[in-house]
C-alpha cells in the first residue's frame, strides 16, 4: 500500500476515479445541483487523503499534470462559442451592459464584507478574483499582491456555490432566457457553473462560457488599473 500511495501516478488515478465516481453519484441521484461530479469528488478525494494520511502537498505533486491543463483545456469552450455565435452577436450590447455592472457588483460586495469583518489587505486582494476562472485569478491575484492559493480556494468555493444554488435561485426568480441564465453563471460562478449550465440548454452553456473569458479579461483590466 506504502508503494502504491507514492507511485506518481496514485494522484491523477485517484482524481479521476473520485472524479468518474462522483459522476456515477450524480447520475443515481437524479442530478442534483449539490451534487455535481466536481463537488462530490473534491469530498472524495479529501475523504481519500485523510483515510490514507496522505500530504495535501505530496498529492499535488503527483495532480501537477492535471493543474497545468487546467489552463489550457479552457479552448475546448470555443467549440460552443462557435456553434453560437450568431446568437451572441445579437446579444453584444446587453453583454456588455451586464459584464461591466456584474463584475463592480461580484467583486466590490465580497471584498466590502471582509473589509467590514477587519480582513488584511492581502486577503482583500485574493477575493477581488473570486468570480473569474482559476488560471485567470492566480495570475491577476499574483500581480496585485494577494495570495494565489487562498485566491484558488475562494475560486472554487464560488464555483460549488453558484452550480448548486444559482439554478434554484434563476427559477424561483422567473429568468428563463437563455441569454440570461448563462451570463448569470458564468460571469460569477466560471468553469464549475458553467458545466452546470450546459446542462440547462446549449445556447445557456454557450453564454456562460463566453462569461467565463470575458468576466477574466474585465476583472484583470479594471483591478490593474485600480490597484496602483
Amino acid at each position: 500500500m506504502t508503494a502504491l500511495i507514492n507511485s506518481p501516478h496514485f494522484a491523477i488515478t485517484l482524481t479521476l476515479a473520485a472524479y468518474l465516481a462522483g459522476h456515477w453519484i450524480y447520475r443515481l441521484t437524479g442530478k442534483p445541483s449539490f451534487l455535481q461530479p466536481v463537488v462530490s469528488g473534491i469530498a472524495l478525494v479529501c475523504l481519500a487523503l485523510y483515510v490514507l494520511g496522505l500530504d495535501y502537498e505530496r498529492y499535488m505533486d503527483g495532480a501537477a499534470i492535471i493543474h497545468f491543463m487546467l489552463g489550457t483545456v479552457t479552448v475546448a469552450l470555443a467549440l460552443p462559442l462557435y456553434q453560437n455565435l450568431k446568437l451572441i452577436r445579437t446579444h453584444l450590447k446587453p453583454l456588455a451592459i451586464t459584464l461591466a455592472v456584474s463584475g463592480i457588483v461580484a467583486s466590490g460586495t465580497a471584498v466590502g464584507i471582509l473589509w467590514l469583518t477587519g480582513a488584511d489587505r492581502g486577503m482583500l486582494l485574493s477575493m477581488a478574483t473570486k468570480s473569474i476562472t482559476t488560471p485567470f485569478a492566480i495570475s491577476v491575484t499574483e500581480t496585485i499582491g494577494g495570495y494565489p492559493p487562498l485566491a484558488a480556494a475562494f475560486v472554487m468555493v464560488t464555483g460549488i456555490l453558484v452550480a448548486a444554488f444559482g439554478g434554484p435561485i434563476l427559477r424561483i426568480t422567473g429568468v428563463t432566457h437563455p441569454a440570461a441564465r448563462g451570463c448569470a453563471m458564468g460571469m460569477t460562478g466560471h468553469g464549475v457553473a458553467t458545466a452546470r449550465a450546459f446542462e440547462m440548454g446549449p445556447e445557456t452553456g454557450a453564454f456562460s462560457a463566453l462569461s467565463i473569458g470575458l468576466m477574466g479579461l474585465y476583472t484583470a483590466v479594471v483591478l490593474g488599473l485600480i490597484m496602483p
